[in-house]
């Protein structure tokens, strides 16, 4: 692993990987439109609300319907696509994927038994999905924020080329969603300590949430968290119950890294075209 010093980026360097990211935005908005209607997107869930004041109420959550879980026809692509600098998946199933967010599906692609080349990036960067699909209720990536790399739009990978674009990628977050990066917003250095967009632990699925606490350090900040929350993933919480909402995001996150829990393919899943 190796560290990396942050480099502040001048006005015009950002405005001119915006551009590039529009003219990305505007290639593939002319595919899409000549295709079939979009999947229905699911609805991200509002994320918690702290409490302004160090109050021990609790707003409880409603129940909630059991989130769908049926079985896709395809397997999720175990194996590089193609020979490139990068390892991505299936052009095919990645148009499926980027269709809607798969929370579940991104912690079996980010899990360390995957293949698949993680990016990292290099400054805030708001989340535009070009490909015409769903993206999360985070709006922007972060600093160090990373991403499993599905897609190289780099002309010497055989992407699309688009004039006065350097190419770039699409990549997978944390949370299940999709986003379209231009080429300098990514790097494939780790950083010293990476950012990772929130998992959302109900749409994760019951099979995904018994293999993860199939693991002591991930069963005990869920529980720690169950408990302080009271079972509430939405509303107004405790400054407590945050705090441990963050700590249990952390340890999914750098338990799938280290390779300390494996998870299951989840049955809901994307069907490659």
């Amino acid at each position: 692993m190796s560290c990396f010093e942050s480099a502040k980026v001048n006005r015009l360097s950002v405005c001119g990987a915006q551009f590039s990211r529009l003219l990305w935005g505007a290639a593939l908005s002319l595919q899409v439109a000549c295709a079939s209607s979009a999947t229905p997107t699911q609805t991200p869930e509002q994320p918690l609300v702290q409490e302004s004041e160090a109050s021990t109420s609790m707003t409880e959550s409603e129940p909630v319907a059991e989130v769908a879980e049926e079985i896709g026809p395809l397997a999720i692509p175990t194996t590089c696509h193609g020979e490139s600098e990068v390892c991505v998946p299936d052009p095919k199933w990645v148009r499926s994927l980027c269709e809607d967010v798969y929370p579940a599906v991104a912690l079996y692609l980010f899990q360390k038994s995957a293949p698949f080349t993680h990016g990292y990036l290099t400054r805030k960067v708001r989340a535009v999905n070009a490909s015409g699909g769903a993206t999360s209720g985070d709006e922007w990536l972060r600093f160090d924020e990373e991403v499993v790399l599905l897609y190289s739009r780099s002309a010497g990978a055989g992407g699309m080329q688009v004039s006065g674009a350097e190419g770039g990628y699409d990549a997978l977050r944390w949370d299940g969603s999709c986003v379209t990066l231009d080429h300098s917003e990514v790097r494939l250095q780790r950083p010293p300590q990476p950012v990772a967009a929130a998992v959302n632990w109900r749409a994760i699925g019951k099979d995904m949430q018994k293999s993860l606490k199939g693991n002591p350090a991930i069963k005990k900040a869920y529980l720690a968290r169950k408990k302080e929350c009271k079972g509430a993933f939405s509303g107004t919480v405790t400054k407590r119950c945050v705090q441990l909402d963050k700590k249990l995001n952390r340890v999914i996150v750098d338990t799938l890294e280290k390779g300390d829990v494996s998870v299951p393919e989840p049955k809901r899943r994307p069907a490659a075209d």
